[in-house]
């Protein structure tokens, strides 16, 4: 395998193949990264191709900054994920991944696995957006500190003081939730 600063700039000479193994790397991780940010899976699909288009489109123009070529598909998932928000009137519901319905067999634990999805969802939408960013980074793309700070644009102790308060909230939103 070739390394990824060798392999964008062969897609940067509009190689299909390197830009087509660049695409295969990351497209599982952008695509968790919108789903849990906007919970629709029918739309993270639309959204992730989009945010590869994107890129193909605007690759020629990209500069190698020491970071890890996905920080950049990150912030093009990132806008996506605004710009779609902001065309929302309100915050869509979480829809239950069907995926996680079809694994399960027994349909009470499918129940009650939905409902935690939809108490958990309600909880990350009480969380600031840096809180949500941190959190959708670290855990559903499953990202080191260092990488998130990178994508952030944060040093990694901001990261990691960001990422304590978030799950604070979580657990103190959950307890609410649980307890009403």
């Amino acid at each position: 395998m070739q390394d990824e600063k060798t392999l964008v700039n062969r897609a940067k000479e509009y190689d299909q193949e390197a830009f087509g193994q660049i695409y295969e790397e990351n497209f599982d991780k952008i695509f968790r990264y919108i789903a849990i940010k906007i919970g629709n899976r029918m739309e993270a699909e639309d959204l992730t191709q989009q945010v590869f288009m994107k890129a193909l489109k605007a690759i020629s123009s990209y500069k190698w900054k020491d970071v890890p070529f996905s920080a950049w598909l990150y912030k093009i998932a990132h806008n996506q994920v605004v710009d779609y928000i902001r065309k929302k009137s309100r915050q869509p519901e979480t829809e239950l991944n069907e995926d996680i319905t079809a694994i399960e067999d027994n349909p009470y634990k499918a129940a009650e696995l939905k409902v935690e999805l939809e108490e958990l969802s309600c909880a990350l939408r009480k969380l600031t957006p840096l809180q949500q960013e941190v959190i959708s980074l670290r855990f559903s793309c499953e990202m080191p500190i260092a990488q998130v700070a990178q994508i952030m644009g944060k040093k990694e102790g901001a990261i990691k003081a960001l990422q304590y308060s978030a799950i604070q909230a979580l657990r103190k939103h959950m307890v609410v939730e649980n307890n009403a």
